[in-house]
């Protein structure tokens, strides 16, 4: 008889693992923080308040104040600061301006998935040298560009820590992070997956490119490329131009739609997990993608220089969308043409059916099953 396969031998690294960002070691740490957090939302009834428990393990987490909604969030850019001091090794642009932007951009865009609107941000910029602060130029893009950033997201810029970890933190890096607190208007504008479903489209919103999600992977690309950043996509662009493209940033957008009284029963923000992150409500549906848009040139250089299939490419980046809406048929043309008033591409990519939880993106036949999502106990 022949010997039976042993777990190791059959389970193969995702392009993402192979780059050194494991979320089958990741995952897991995350559910078991939310058990442990869960049991000390007591705490929030001490002092008047209530948690809103289906928001756990959500984008943003929600409570209620009185007879206030609030919503709070912490996010990080990850390494797209390292594109950026890479590239200034070429061009003597610092592009923390960039940077910046992308770093507000993570964390406002998870909070206001709930509905919230942003009142207060603050900045954590964590240094491994306080060398790194004495370079003006890019201190100064630094804030400019979070300034502007904040203005864009109509947040104010409260306040922030500025940490040096020596040992910790390579000496020539930062690493950029921030929190946010936002409310939600009323109840009827609170976005949960207790509104979602069956039949439900879904709308996808279109990135303006890689955003900071699976740099890891897209630097480790330039790493092993002879040309590096500089490498010239079809378009002429440089490479490390098109990895710091500027992220969008969503808050007026959903403002607008709920200014509007557009029905909106989930918004999912492609980052981590690609589009097997449509699979985070608890409930169990099928998503079913019929369109999606074309990937930036960026994609497709990535996906043949690292030898990807296009199941890993959609596993692991957001490929064109950036957003993710889950609405009732009647909302999608009043959402299609209020986010072209704004400036941005919407198309309606998909369905919501009855069925096991899973994510079929006809175009390419691939399915992503239940278990390659678990980030909710």
């Amino acid at each position: 008889m022949a010997k039976r396969p042993s777990r190791k031998m059959i389970t193969s690294k995702s392009a993402y693992e192979r780059s050194g960002v494991s979320y089958r070691a990741l995952d897991p740490v995350k559910i078991a923080a939310q058990r442990a957090a869960k049991a000390t939302a007591r705490q929030l009834l001490n002092n008047g308040g209530k948690e809103l428990s289906q928001t756990r393990g959500e984008s943003a987490y929600v409570w209620r104040q009185g007879s206030m909604l609030m919503a709070s969030v912490i996010e990080g850019l990850g390494t797209k600061n390292l594109v950026a001091d890479a590239m200034r090794r070429h061009t003597k642009k610092t592009y923390y301006d960039v940077v910046a932007h992308d770093t507000v951009a993570t964390i406002i865009n998870d909070l206001v998935t709930v509905g919230a609107r942003p009142l207060v941000l603050h900045a954590y910029w964590a240094a491994g040298n306080s060398s790194w602060f004495a370079d003006k130029k890019q201190v100064s893009d630094l804030i400019l560009g979070w300034r502007q950033a904040c203005v864009l997201a109509g947040v104010t810029w409260g306040g922030g820590e500025t940490p040096v970890y020596a040992g910790i933190i390579d000496p020539s890096t930062i690493d950029l992070a921030g929190s946010a607190i936002g409310i939600v208007p009323s109840k009827k504008h609170l976005i949960t997956q207790d509104h979602i479903t069956s039949g439900d489209h879904i709308i996808f919103v279109r990135s303006n490119g890689i955003n900071a999600n699976g740099l890891t992977l897209a630097r480790k690309t330039a790493n092993e490329s002879p040309n590096g950043y500089l490498q010239k996509l079809p378009s002429g662009k440089r490479y490390g131009d098109a990895l710091l493209a500027k992220s969008n940033i969503y808050a007026r957008l959903i403002s607008a739609l709920q200014d509007a009284q557009v029905d909106i029963h989930y918004i999912v923000h492609i980052t981590g997990h690609g589009l097997r992150k449509l699979m985070r409500p608890k409930k169990s549906f099928t998503f079913c993608i019929n369109a999606v848009f074309e990937p930036q040139e960026e994609f497709h250089y990535i996906q043949k220089a690292a030898g990807l299939s296009m199941r890993e490419m959609y596993e692991t980046f957001n490929m064109g969308q950036d957003y993710a809406l889950y609405v009732p048929p009647r909302s999608v043309k009043k959402i299609i043409a209020t986010a072209a008033a704004h400036g941005f591409e919407c198309i309606d990519a998909g369905v919501i059916l009855k069925g096991k939880k899973q994510v079929l993106v006809k175009q390419h036949g691939i399915t992503f099953h239940e278990s390659s999502l678990r980030i909710r106990p």
